[in-house]
């Protein structure tokens, strides 16, 4: 995906980030959001 999908004009996201790696966004599955990078998994 683009950077612009992620990214605000300004630099700032709206995206959760892992708070395990810090530089990987959590992917959103609807009931959870889960990191692809370690598999940290996040249930709402």
């Amino acid at each position: 995906m683009a950077r612009g999908d992620y990214y605000n004009d300004d630099g700032t996201t709206e995206k959760d980030m892992c708070p395990r790696c810090g530089d990987t966004f959590l992917a959103d599955h609807g009931d959870r959001q889960v990191c692809g990078k370690c598999g940290f998994t996040e249930w709402e």
